[in-house]
């Protein structure tokens, strides 16, 4: 059984690859954090897209994907947001969980995603 860590830290690894499923860490803001819901649901998906990338994977193949929101009144500007950036990719379960404390302030959203591997973008 292999196990492979993304982007190991102190406390988490960003992605974790077993077999052919991807799990990625909670996402959040770290540039737009306290930015409007926008930016922020924009720098989460974009950074989503690169750690899949990494992993050998892309939005096509995303299995599930849990949100979390700290204001209901943000679900319409998220909606927005998703619908654009999935596109015509096939869409994953989804979970919106809302009213949610986080952490650090100035975090209005986290996104949690499972994907299936498609290829090996390291040769391997």
């Amino acid at each position: 059984m292999t196990i492979e860590r993304l982007e190991p830290g102190a406390w988490m690894s960003q992605a974790v690859i077993h077999a052919d499923t991807i799990y990625l860490a909670g996402q959040v803001a770290q540039t737009h954090r306290g930015a409007d819901i926008t930016q922020q649901t924009r720098e989460i998906f974009a950074r989503i897209d690169a750690l899949l990338s990494a992993a050998g994977s892309d939005r096509s193949a995303l299995l599930s994907v849990t949100i979390w929101l700290r204001r209901p009144e943000d679900f319409s500007v998220l909606n927005a947001e998703w619908v654009a950036w999935l596109g015509e990719a096939p869409k994953p379960a989804r979970t919106t969980v809302c009213n949610i404390e986080f952490v650090l302030p100035g975090w209005d959203i986290e996104v949690t995603v499972v994907a299936a591997r498609i290829a090996d973008a390291r040769g391997m």
